[in-house]
């Protein structure tokens, strides 16, 4: 982007900032003591992945990214197994070192490789996936970016997948990071759309260097070579087009690492949001006629209460107030925190004072991302994964450099939070490079676990053991099958007594992952629900079910409910 155009984006932002924004107030962020949320069972689980991120290390920007991780009912048996993503050295063009793992989950949390022979060994550079049924057969399938072409993979119903990205048309040749299937025309069939970083070459690294000298990796403005994201749409014969240009994805560009999908206006569309690295956010708003447009400027959430662009990792989309307009928060590099959206019907506020989560965050560079009721208080807790992408002068661990400790943030009501302690939430603070993680209900307990993916090193299993609310899940289908089709983009109401929680049925969160995509409510001491009221993606009339028992995840099918909701709001 042209410093002058930049220089005008960041005087209007701060502008709208300041008239819109709330106050800041001096936050108060005290921590909960010594409680153990989570055991690190990585032994025992059988996921033995272990990440490459180069050959040897020259200070390329790919080898400090790393990459994500995907959870994914591949076989159709109910519990989630484990796509894991390898990268490889980025001088290299894939090969065996850098192929992508699948491990089946026996319902029990406990995995095996069955990568040989399943076709789900891409041996591109990897770097995340997404998780959709794009074929409308019942079964999920894979999208996988890449550092370099990206791979489609149709899962064939009987545990293998057949790599069909040639035919498909979605081979896009970039450095992709976050993917996310939607409908974008509610045509009902899943379209895809794709963060890009940087337009990388290898001749285009640059020497640059760290604190206390020598060689380090550099910031990605210093390629000043920011990518434009990928539209692709379904066409619902196996085939995908190009839409990008003429959806006006061209009309600005930045360094795409985080992607989330969510009806940000209140219109019945889906829209898209995209965290940038250094460069201004995107609020993509579906124009309903096929095109999008860039409205993060004018709804609030471009920059941040201070005008200022920030180093956006992963994101995530979720409903603080429970007033059905969905909120953003995203992770960031040290010293610039992370960074807590609030929408109010379109318009945003930096309120990240407010929640309690600046000071906490800044001296960390945050990555992944997960939002989930981790204890069942009936609150949504946060989980970022961190790890540094250059040295600095204070460590946490003489012999990783780049290593932080990861966090857990307890939701205390409403858009505030507290540090949890020990830090992570387990009892010994684990000190790595976390990139992607990926939350789901692993062990079918019902509560949420966690795997992350780190940089370099291998993956880790964190299973919660500190749930002690009540909870229920939906999984909300289409009525054809068996198999069912999960409505991807639908989002819903769940009232309990004088509660009401919303969540969006989507996996598509975090930096370059794939989440567990039925929906998590912990419910606190309530052991039922009144009701349920499903707002459908297509726009279509709302729809209620219920009531509900808790300990339980239930099926909501459209069509199947106890009547519709005439003239529903938000």
């Amino acid at each position: 982007m042209p410093r002058r155009q930049m220089a005008t984006l960041l005087l209007a932002a701060a502008t709208l900032c300041a008239c819109s924004g709330d106050s800041p107030t001096r936050e108060t962020n005290g921590a909960t003591g010594d409680q153990v949320w989570f055991e690190d069972v990585t032994a025992e689980s059988g996921l033995g992945f272990e990440h490459v991120a180069y050959d040897e290390q020259r200070f390329r920007m790919p080898e400090c990214v790393g990459a994500g991780i995907a959870l994914i009912d591949f076989d159709g048996d109910g519990d989630l197994d484990v796509y894991c993503l390898q990268s490889g050295d980025p001088a290299a063009t894939g090969g065996t070192t850098s192929t992508n793992r699948l491990f089946r989950n026996d319902g029990s949390g406990r995995f095996e490789d069955v990568t040989e022979g399943s076709g789900a060994g891409d041996q591109g550079n990897g770097r995340g996936a997404a998780v959709g049924d794009y074929d409308q057969d019942g079964d999920l399938d894979l999208y996988v970016t890449n550092l370099g072409p990206n791979a489609l993979l149709q899962n064939n119903g009987d545990g293998t997948f057949s790599d069909v990205t040639i035919d498909a048309g979605v081979g896009h040749p970039g450095w992709g990071a976050s993917a996310a299937f939607f409908d974008a025309d509610q045509d009902g069939d899943l379209d895809l759309f794709i963060a890009n970083y940087v337009d990388w070459a290898l001749g285009a690294e640059l020497p640059c260097t760290g604190a206390g000298g020598g060689l380090d990796y550099c910031n990605p403005t210093n390629f000043d070579a920011p990518a434009q994201d990928v539209l692709f749409m379904n066409e619902g014969d196996g085939t995908f087009s190009d839409r990008s240009e003429a959806a006006g994805l061209s009309s600005a560009f930045g360094n795409g690492f985080g992607v989330v999908v969510d009806d940000f206006d209140g219109d019945g569309w889906q829209d898209v949001y995209v965290a940038n690295d250094g460069t201004a956010n995107q609020l993509w708003i579906n124009g309903q006629d096929g095109t999008f447009k860039d409205r993060s400027l004018l709804s609030g959430c471009a920059v941040n209460m201070n005008g200022a662009v920030e180093a956006g990792m992963g994101v995530a989309v979720l409903d603080l107030e429970n007033d059905g307009d969905p909120d953003l928060l995203m992770t960031h590099l040290r010293s610039e925190s992370n960074t807590l959206y609030v929408n109010r019907r379109g318009v945003f506020r930096d309120r990240t004072l407010n929640a309690g989560l600046h000071a906490a965050s800044l001296q960390f560079t945050g990555f992944g991302l997960g939002i989930a009721d981790f204890d069942q208080d009936g609150n949504l807790d946060l989980y970022v994964g961190n790890g540094r992408v250059q040295r600095w002068t204070m460590t946490f661990d003489p012999e990783k450099p780049y290593a932080e400790p990861n966090q857990l943030f307890r939701g205390l009501g409403g858009a505030k939070f507290e540090e949890v302690k020990p830090q992570g939430g387990v009892r010994e603070a684990y000190i790595g490079s976390t990139r992607g993680l990926a939350l789901g209900d692993l062990d079918g307990d019902g509560d949420i676990d966690i795997v992350l993916s780190e940089n370099g090193d291998r993956a880790r299993v964190l299973r919660n053991v500190g749930a002690d609310g009540k909870w229920v899940g939906f999984r909300v289908v289409t009525p054809e099958g068996p198999p069912l089709q999960d409505v991807v983009g639908a989002r819903i109401r769940v009232d309990f007594g004088d509660e009401v929680r919303w969540r969006t049925i989507t996996g598509a969160y975090g930096f370059c992952s794939a989440n567990q995509i039925h929906a998590h409510v912990g419910l606190g001491d309530a052991a039922a629900i009144d009701g349920v009221t499903v707002h459908w993606p297509d726009g279509g009339e709302p729809e209620a079910f219920g009531p509900f028992t808790a300990g339980a995840t239930h099926v909501l099918v459209r069509g199947q409910g106890d009547g519709q909701v005439p003239g529903a709001q938000k």
